[in-house]
């Protein structure tokens, strides 16, 4: 008997209204059928079979004798790759393997596991997965705290003109907001960051998650846009294998159109994003860590839609999507999602992986995915090379965090209150890198408020009108801490690309996990709490020993602050990159991202007759003439830099 269980979200509260834990769902152990597609199977082949599939205009046989009988007896039907053909990255797909994974598709009453045996067994076969139902461990139907803009108040935070400002105690918290026992500081750090930076639009977060309001007028101006595509149009314009993928994709339902307002969608996608990149200094609405100011839009959001509604996701979708983020320019990952921690009360969950063998070992194609966007998002020669995961450290309060996240590779992150202390619901000790304001409905409640005081220990952001008239809504839960990452990350590569620093992805991890602040003082004591306040008022009163928290909050706090003061002196200074173009195409850079200079930019190519160059005040275009190589020399603001510039026909191949 296998567990395969996905949360999403805060599953103790997670934008749920009016109570956090009454919220859950228990899930119970099922067998691996239960929790798969029916008739399908994620098959990954070995790489020596890979040109027999290949070779296959239509794929209803594999071609391999063996593979058939088996596939001719369970009724297969439908036969292709998992990830479809994105011609500009097709080279390294391949070089992670990634193109040897197909799908399955054959007669739904035919015992999988029996199939996905015999296949396993064959020696062209390296790997069998059901493609398993991803599914949330919360209830659907309930909703997230409205905010109610009537009652808001200008704000008295200072930095940013956002009136919701003042309600972020995640944000700013200076320890006063309702005089209810906040801590001054226990916040994100980020106040003294915006004067250094705010975000670059040049940074892209991808948010694996429901759909993102992207019309929202705080949310608008910071979505990402793949400018070759029109939005929820049939036709694939960029030839990526996603046809309409304008601000993203909708892989639950395989099409460009985003949806965030069917009844059942909890607005999860769109408060996270709001976290990260709400735009800041519009006089409206919230603001956000890395959502840029009045004269700077902030980092995008790419919205790689996993959950829609009632609708069931499966790996296949969520695989998919980050290799899709990978391949159009994300360089972070917000997953505010993962499996129940194996430290998770087995009367009340399902407990799961406990070892990365034994997540390696169940989910060799999520595991391919991921570390495919960890080792390839990015650039050489920007200011990030690699990828960053960030996931939720869980809601079961447990002492590990759940999988993907747990896994060395990956940042997971633990829920705190506005005080320090861990939120009742975190997942915390092993596997869980760092703390970040995540909320404490059960803590901060007032009842004789009206709850009023309990909504402000939550975390306040942008959700569609369907959840709160206002747009904007309270949510808690590690997932909401998540974001707070995610963002402090997308800042700081925004900060590096403005002092023309490139550093990998382990040295951006390592930077966070220096700079957060010590809280270990804090966990001491008793730290009492209400739980199922909302429904059952003050009559379960709970006590955690914040001791046994005592070295097992990861690193401490995020401090954005400090981690911009790590990024000053951390990494090498960026280099203008060499060239490779093919005969009669062009490329352009923008020189401005390499040089520490103001000006417009100059250009010279040795060799004319092999490349020529051109020059729009800081943008550099380089133009293949003939197959060949030369030096080239690119100069701004009195430095000069050599180059090669290669002209070369394309490698693709028109793989199937």
């Amino acid at each position: 008997m296998k567990r395969r269980f996905i949360y999403i979200g805060a599953m103790l509260m997670m934008a749920l209204a009016p109570s956090c834990t009454s919220q859950v769902e228990v899930e119970e152990e099922i067998s691996i059928k239960d929790a798969a597609v029916k008739g399908e199977l994620l098959v990954k082949f070995s790489p020596e079979v890979a040109e027999i599939l290949e070779a296959n205009a239509v794929l209803t046989k594999a071609g391999i004798p063996a593979v058939d009988e088996i596939l001719e007896i369970a009724g297969a039907y439908e036969f292709e790759r998992v990830f479809p053909v994105d011609p500009r990255h097709e080279e390294r797909t391949r070089e992670a393997g990634l193109h040897l994974w197909y799908i399955v598709r054959f007669d739904a009453a035919k015992d999988i596991e029996e199939v996905g045996r015999k296949l396993g067994a064959l020696g062209e076969v390296s790997g069998v997965e059901p493609n398993h139902t991803i599914k949330r461990a919360y209830n659907p139907e309930k909703r997230a705290i409205p905010f109610d803009i009537a009652a808001t108040k200008a704000s008295t935070a200072g930095v940013f003109n956002d009136p919701m400002l003042s309600y972020q105690w995640n944000m700013v918290n200076d320890g006063k907001l309702w005089n209810r026992g906040f801590s001054a500081g226990a916040d994100a750090g980020v106040k003294d960051a915006w004067a250094s930076c705010a975000g670059d639009p040049s940074v892209i977060v991808a948010v694996v998650d429901e759909g993102v309001f992207y019309d929202h007028p705080d949310l608008a101006a910071n979505m990402w846009h793949n400018e070759g595509e029109v939005f929820a149009s049939s036709e694939d314009n960029d030839g990526n294998g996603y046809a309409g993928d304008y601000y993203g994709y909708n892989f639950v339902k395989e099409t460009g159109q985003i949806s965030y307002s069917l009844a059942a969608d909890t607005g999860h996608g769109s408060h996270v994003s709001g976290v990260i990149a709400a735009q800041n200094d519009n006089g409206i609405g919230i603001a956000s860590i890395a959502g840029g100011n009045a004269s700077l839009p902030g980092v995008k959001i790419m919205s790689c839609q996993i959950f829609s509604g009632n609708y069931v996701a499966s790996i296949l979708a969520e695989v998919k999507a980050v290799k899709y983020a990978a391949d159009n320019g994300a360089v972070i990952l917000q997953c505010s999602w993962g499996y129940t921690s194996s430290a998770a009360n087995q009367y009340d969950w399902a407990p799961q992986y406990g070892t990365d063998d034994e997540w390696m070992t169940d989910c060799p194609i999520e595991k391919d995915a991921l570390l495919y966007f960890i080792h390839t998002a990015g650039s050489p020669n920007g200011p990030i090379e690699g990828g960053i995961g960030v996931f939720a450290a869980g809601n079961e309060s447990a002492a590990a965090a759940g999988y993907p996240g747990a896994y060395g590779e990956f940042i997971s992150v633990i829920g705190t209150a506005p005080d320090y202390t861990p939120a009742v619901y975190t997942n915390y000790g092993k596997g869980s890198n760092i703390c970040a304001p995540g909320g404490d409905q059960d803590y901060f409640y007032d009842h004789e408020r009206n709850g009023e005081l309990g909504t402000i220990g939550c975390i306040l952001s942008t959700v569609p009108y369907h959840i709160s008239e206002s747009g904007y809504a309270y949510m808690e839960g590690s997932s909401m801490a998540t974001p707070h990452v995610s963002a402090a990350l997308a800042l700081a590569i925004s900060y590096a690309s403005q002092k023309h620093r490139h550093l990998t992805a382990d040295e951006y991890k390592q930077a966070l996990l220096e700079s957060a602040t010590p809280i270990d003082d804090y966990m001491t004591g008793p730290k009492y709490y209400y739980k199922y306040v909302a429904d059952l008022g003050q009559n379960q009163r709970k006590k955690m020993e914040l001791d046994s928290f005592k070295g097992k909050m990861g690193a401490g706090q995020l401090n954005v602050a400090a981690l911009l003061r790590k990024i000053d002196s951390a990494g090498v200074p960026m280099q203008f990159p060499n060239i490779m173009v093919g005969p009669g195409e062009s490329i352009t850079y923008d020189a401005s991202r390499y040089f520490d200079a103001n000006g417009s930019a100059t250009a010279t190519v040795s060799d004319t007759s092999i490349a020529t160059a051109s020059v729009n005040g800081t943008k550099v275009t380089f133009t293949g003439v003939k197959e060949g190589v030369t030096d080239a020399t690119v100069s701004m603001g009195g430095a000069t830099r050599k180059i090669k510039v290669t002209v070369k026909k394309s490698n693709s191949h028109n793989w199937l």
